[in-house]
């Protein structure tokens, strides 16, 4: 099931245009990622990366705009995991305002690998079964 989460647009997060500055939904898309990985996994990111010595950089991203968020609105991310290879994943995510308005629609590729060289590996068993469960249904 995929996993909802939710947060403020603050103004540091705005442009002279009075919306969120495009950078700023990869930001948040970074966010709600490391948010995740305890509702999917179970495994705060913090211990991915400094204790297991994992790392998800990613490799390939594309995006549509589809509406403005501004100042003050909530920003509803539904995010899922489309497909997980041997060492990627692909993650999805649509972000929502307070509105039930889709404002952006993003895929995002990422690549399995040991921080502590740096070099791909394959996503480990338990973590790809995990992954594989968050679905968008």
């Amino acid at each position: 099931m995929a996993v909802i989460l939710q947060r403020r647009v603050d103004f540091p997060m705005i442009d002279l245009a009075q919306v969120v500055y495009y950078p700023e939904y990869f930001d948040l898309a970074h966010r709600f990622f490391e948010e995740s990985w305890e509702r999917i996994c179970g495994i705060a990111y913090p211990i991915l990366t400094q204790e297991m010595h994992l790392g998800f950089p990613a490799v390939h991203t594309s995006s549509d705009h589809l509406a403005p968020l501004r100042y003050g609105d909530d920003v509803v991310c539904k995010l899922w995991i489309e497909s997980v290879g041997n060492s990627s994943i692909v993650w999805r995510y649509l972000f929502f305002n307070q509105n039930e308005v889709l404002c952006w629609d993003a895929r995002v590729v990422t690549v399995c690998v040991n921080m502590q060289n740096f070099e791909k590996m394959a996503v480990p068993d338990e973590i790809a079964d995990a992954l594989k469960k968050c679905t968008e249904d």
